[in-house]
């Protein structure tokens, strides 16, 4: 790896004493607002990705849109968010953090006030692929605002409070989305983002410094538009895949793309090396292979448990919207509060066995899902399973974190930012795919042998999936009863089969941290290459 001494950054005035670096250090109230503001931010960003699923059938009856196109509506601002967070969050290290991130704010408030207005379908794709752009600039950049502003023994535990807001926030943004559809109207969803991103842009104005990378190469245009074509065309495939078809040919152009730009991007970046966007040489650091492998898995698993959630909740428990995400809040509130907790663990044992000690925690939760879910048990047989899962995700996701940020510079920590959300990302579109289709196959597969004297056309709705089985079982005549009933548990098998894969995947990478993960906290001075795996716990 390259041992040249980047130039410095350059910071703002701002109250405190100047660091080792050439950067003034807020004093610890400023501190303390940074973080309020950036987790503001970032939470708005959060419960954007999210809201939406809940109000589905309230867009489709609004603008007369099929369900194909409602689905455009909730994907693209994740397929733009995903897309631009690597180009924008270098840009922000190069030009301006603070610049970058007003910017952000300013067009994710615009984008949601323009969405919550929007008149038809086209209007509404529109803003929301404004928002994803908007989205692209902030979440990176909160991050690296962390990162590059909180001295070393504060870092771990701001960047704590950061992934528990990145990890439970999704969730608690579902739970007020769903909240403002019951009691008021869908349009209301986008007045929480706004009203979020309008305080944050108040507090980053007032008390965020700005920092830059003082860099002396030509920025990478090549490299950045070669990472947006490779993470449109790989999402995409991964969010058309289980609608479309794996062999339909809109999947696998879009796989196809994402392969080859993402095959061009690590050859450019390989022969640009110190000028690159992304030095991906790094990746052969444990720090941030094992970082990134843990966030791709752990977000990963738990956007796929969700998939197998909700319907478990509203479908074979016929619970609301609202009381089905009010159910997961347990699980959010022990994730943000274990996040929390991570730092300080990890200072005392280290941040492999915390990473690993929150690894098998989860996938203990996943297997105690998989093996104790019946019908009849309903949500007490599953919320000691997501207690465990809440619990293990949040001891997991802050060092994975801070691994990924400590192995770059301070002054590419926009890079580092979005190398993180990125691979959150694809972890999120990954799971929702693998073991979304697991629970489809699960289910298809075992409600067939259940549907003998069943109607043949609500046979084959049956089998489309638990939702459609439970919607026609009045058409089933004296095998009404029976059809819900074979429903609900060829949905619990289906069940077993997608939680019992991720108990195996947990398992895999259980044991690749146990022999690769980072062995100590990698924080790197400015100016300062990655750090190379360490002796430690």
């Amino acid at each position: 790896m390259s041992t040249h001494q980047p130039p410095r950054a350059s910071a703002d005035p701002s109250t405190g004493p100047s660091d080792a670096h050439g950067g003034d250090v807020p004093d610890a109230r400023q501190r303390r607002t940074i973080l309020v503001t950036v987790c503001t931010a970032l939470m708005a960003v959060i419960a954007s990705v999210s809201g939406l699923n809940v109000a589905q059938p309230d867009l489709a009856v609004a603008f007369g849109a099929s369900q194909s196109t409602v689905l455009w509506i909730i994907n693209v601002y994740t397929l733009a968010l995903a897309a631009l967070l690597l180009p924008l969050g270098a840009i922000g290290d190069r030009f301006g953090r603070k610049p970058v991130l007003l910017t952000g704010l300013t067009v994710f408030g615009v984008a949601g006030a323009a969405a919550g207005l929007a008149p038809s379908a086209e209007v509404m794709l529109a803003a929301r692929l404004l928002g994803g752009v908007g989205a692209a600039m902030i979440m990176p950049i909160t991050l690296a605002v962390i990162t590059s502003t909180f001295p070393e023994e504060e870092r771990g535990r701001a960047i704590g409070v950061w992934t528990g807001v990145a990890g439970g926030g999704g969730v608690l943004g579902m739970f007020l989305s769903a909240a403002l559809v019951d009691v008021a109207n869908w349009r209301w969803l986008f007045a929480l983002p706004v009203v979020l991103v309008t305080v944050a842009l108040t507090l980053t104005l007032r008390s965020v410094p700005d920092s830059r990378e003082a860099s002396g190469h030509a920025f990478d245009t090549v490299g950045a538009l070669t990472s947006v074509v490779a993470v449109v065309g790989l999402v995409f495939a991964l969010q058309e895949g289980p609608e479309r078809g794996w062999t339909a040919p809109a999947t696998l152009l879009g796989l196809l793309v994402g392969a080859v730009a993402t095959v061009g991007f690590v050859a450019r970046e390989l022969h640009l090396r110190d000028a690159a966007l992304l030095d991906v040489r790094l990746f052969g650091e444990r720090a941030l292979a094992g970082g990134s492998i843990t966030l791709l898995t752990v977000f990963g698993v738990q956007a796929g448990v969700f998939v197998v959630l909700f319907p478990f909740l509203q479908a074979v428990l016929g619970w609301s919207g609202l009381l089905s995400t009010l159910a997961l809040m347990p699980m959010a509130v022990l994730m943000m509060a274990a996040s929390g907790l991570a730092p300080r663990l990890a200072e005392r044992i280290g941040p492999r066995a915390t990473t690993a000690a929150g690894i098998l925690l989860a996938g203990a939760g996943l297997a105690l899902m998989a093996a104790v879910v019946s019908v009849d048990g309903g949500y007490p047989s599953v919320l000691p399973g997501m207690l465990a899962m809440g619990i293990g995700m949040g001891l997991s996701m802050t060092p994975s974190t801070e691994a990924i940020t400590g192995t770059l510079p301070r002054e590419r920590q926009g890079v580092a930012s979005a190398l993180n959300d990125v691979t959150r990302e694809f972890g999120t579109a990954l799971g929702v795919a693998l073991l979304g289709a697991l629970l489809s196959s699960g289910y298809r597969s075992a409600v067939a042998s259940r549907l003998d004297g069943v109607p043949q056309d609500t046979a084959d709705t049956a089998r489309e999936g638990v939702a459609n089985a439970l919607g026609v079982a009045h058409q089933a005549g004296p095998h009404a009863q029976a059809l819900s009933r074979a429903a609900r548990e060829s949905f619990v098998d289906g069940w077993q089969q997608a939680m019992w894969a991720g108990v195996a995947v947990m398992a895999v990478l259980f044991l690749h941290l146990l022999a690769r993960g980072p062995r100590r906290p990698a924080h790197v001075p400015a100016g300062a290459p990655g750090p190379a795996d360490a002796t430690g716990p």
